[in-house]
């Protein structure tokens, strides 16, 4: 169940750290209490409401889809507790982004949502989304799954990197975050001023969150996450993943989430797509948008 069913509590704009640059993340940073701890967010834009969403690691992902978005949209991003810029400590897992996303949709009063989701953003904002789903008018699907893992590989994947010795390992190693800012993660268009404050982002207490998400991934009941996904049946949903990686085979699967699925794969993308080629992610989402979300809308 949701803890966020209170008023809106965000704040003014916060001050940046030194070495997150205005040309690293271009956008104002506020903050909003859940309840159980401030999480950062961005609010940028007008128009249609677009709310990207993942678990795990923070919004420095999404900088070059806004900043192509946000033109046509009102794009809102937010790190999820305990990672990036957001309080909780060093505890959270799914559970624990679905509440923060609950309670800050809830708090700005969101309705006509599309939820854009990646890796474990997918059953995150999904049982976010069983809470209100009568806000949300799409959804798209970048590089993740929205159910309970099944088949061994899925299962071992997650076990082995949500194990104390992966978490600990990175902790004090930085291994993974340093992995994930290449180009062949999703550090393809950033500077090596972007890729040293990604890392910045993911210090210790956000590399130990990323692994407990890993772990939380394969202990969460998925109760209200079936519940979520069954309730976008009637709803458009949007598929977009990297030519080069879907070994699980997520992207077949969504089919059967809906009546009015589209499924794009990315030319040579990986699992950051959206990081891969922003430009195309964007020309897509908004083509989508436009004859499924908007047509319906007028």
């Amino acid at each position: 169940m949701s803890t966020a069913h209170h008023s809106p509590t965000t704040t003014d704009p916060i001050v940046r750290p030194a070495w997150l640059s205005q040309e690293t993340w271009p956008f104002t940073i506020r903050t909003h209490d859940t309840g159980l701890g401030r999480i950062a967010y961005t609010d940028e834009g007008a128009g249609p409401i677009l709310v990207l969403v993942h678990s795990g690691t923070w919004s420095v992902l999404w900088r070059d889809l806004a900043a192509s978005l946000h033109k046509d949209f009102r794009v809102i991003t937010f790190d999820p507790p305990a990672t990036g810029l957001s309080d909780t400590g060093d505890g959270a897992g799914l559970g624990q982004t679905a509440d923060a996303l609950d309670s800050l949709v809830r708090s700005l009063e969101l309705t006509d949502i599309v939820i854009v989701a990646h890796d474990l953003g997918g059953p995150a904002s999904l049982q976010a989304v069983s809470h209100w789903p009568e806000r949300v008018r799409g959804y798209v699907a970048v590089n993740c799954f929205g159910w309970r893992p099944s088949g061994p590989v899925f299962r071992a994947m997650l076990w082995v990197m949500g194990s104390g010795f992966m978490r600990e390992s990175d902790a004090w190693t930085g291994w993974l975050p340093a992995a994930t800012s290449t180009r062949f993660g999703a550090g393809s268009h950033w500077s090596r001023t972007d890729r040293h404050a990604f890392r910045r982002g993911m210090d210790r207490r956000g590399r130990r969150s990323f692994h407990r998400n890993m772990r939380s991934a394969l202990r969460h009941d998925y109760t209200a996450v079936d519940r979520g996904r069954i309730a976008l049946v009637a709803k458009p949903i949007l598929t977009v993943f990297g030519q080069r990686n879907d070994p699980l085979r997520f992207q077949p699967r969504w089919r059967e989430a809906g009546r009015m699925v589209e499924q794009v794969m990315v030319p040579r993308g990986y699992h950051f797509p959206m990081c891969d080629d922003p430009q195309l992610v964007a020309r897509i989402l908004i083509d989508w948008h436009q004859r499924n979300v908007g047509a319906r809308a007028s």
